[in-house]
């Protein structure tokens, strides 16, 4: 019997709606295989912030440590987003634990589902057979460079990139590992035109490309790589970039699969692996049964592969979910503007949730 301990950090907004049947399906993979998963929850962002005044309570932060993975919902309430005075944020909790988790690299895979393929905005011609993998630089960039500060009565800001060379070299080498395993291509996108910071990149990225000699390395400038990524994202492959420039595109990536409802990430390093949908609290539709649990239930996937290394239970998750889409279920997210789709197909979290479990067998 293996036994694992699983934090679950459901967050804010819909965070707690798409976590549930996560959990659910997780608790079912256990029971199929005689896994022993030991959960717990803790509480983290604006929830936390309520509760404690921080938004990564130090309880929190011990669990985190003391777990084999953790399962993440989102963070964010409105309430901060008209306010720039605020000094404690429910983002800094997500922050602070993937420093204090030393997780430095996310990966974002985007993966076109041939069912789902009329619920993008762009052309089938165009997407079909889409399937990259991203890495993102995820502890270091303007998000974490000091000084950071607002001067001169609030009328100039600063933030600062910043980059250390061991930061870009072991993203690098994880990024051209994936690849040795793929189609052998990595895409490094930076602004080396412009940015000192992107220059080290490029650098960096040559140097660590010497040693993968049968891995094709090519650059592309972010603004240049906005487009191509809308017009031709069937020409890559795996796509390594800073923490800025991977926030940017694997949100814009989220328009080629159908949503932002779609897409999992895996936040991993030194040990404890973070899993979570790329979307964040959306409090606009929380409480309502409207979010798409889809992302999160690929999480989970993705934390049974990478994080606890299941690679046959992940399939499982995976096969469950394809099946459901090619039976037509959606949710509304899932659906064009407009579209005339069945009534009795348009399912709620709960509703869609269910659907994957009962499919795990």
């Amino acid at each position: 019997m293996l036994t694992k301990k699983i934090l679950i950090l459901p967050g804010d907004g819909v965070g707690p709606e798409v976590v549930f049947p996560a959990k659910q399906i997780l608790n079912k993979i256990a029971e199929i295989f005689k896994h022993n998963f030991i959960f717990e929850e803790a509480l983290i962002g604006h929830s936390a912030i309520l509760k404690t005044g921080e938004p990564l309570p130090e309880k929190t932060l011990q669990k985190a440590k003391n777990c084999d993975a953790i399962l993440f919902g989102a963070v964010g309430d409105p309430i901060y987003d008209n306010n720039p005075d605020a000094k404690v944020r429910p983002e800094q909790g997500l922050l602070k634990i993937r420093k204090e988790l030393g997780l430095f690299a996310n990966l974002r895979p985007v993966k076109v589902f041939d069912d789902l393929i009329d619920s993008s905005p762009l052309k089938p011609e165009i997407i079909k057979n889409t399937n990259i993998l991203f890495f993102r630089e995820l502890t270091g960039g303007i998000y974490f460079g000091k000084p950071r500060e607002r001067k001169n009565n609030g009328k100039t800001a600063v933030d600062t990139m910043i980059y250390h060379k061991f930061e870009i070299e072991r993203i690098a080498k994880m990024a051209f590992t994936a690849a040795q395993n793929r189609k052998k291509k990595v895409l490094s996108v930076d602004k080396a035109n412009v940015l000192e910071c992107s220059r080290l990149w490029r650098e960096t990225v040559e140097e660590v490309a010497k040693d993968f000699p049968e891995v094709e390395l090519s650059h592309q400038f972010i603004d240049s790589a906005t487009m191509k990524l809308l017009t031709q994202p069937r020409d890559y492959d795996v796509i390594l970039t800073a923490n800025l420039f991977g926030d940017i595109l694997t949100d814009e990536a989220s328009q080629i699969a159908g949503s932002m409802g779609l897409l999992a990430s895996a936040s991993v390093g030194n040990k404890v692996g973070l899993f979570e949908p790329i979307h964040g609290s959306a409090p606009d539709i929380a409480g309502k049964n409207l979010a798409n649990p889809l992302a999160t239930i690929l999480s989970a996937s993705l934390l049974l592969e990478i994080g606890l290394g299941l690679t046959k239970e992940a399939k499982i998750i995976e096969k469950a979910v394809a099946k459901v889409l090619k039976n037509g279920f959606r949710t509304k997210d899932l659906i064009l503007k407009g579209a005339d789709y069945p009534a009795d197909k348009i399912l709620g979290t709960k509703e869609m949730g269910q659907k994957i479990l009962d499919e795990i067998i």
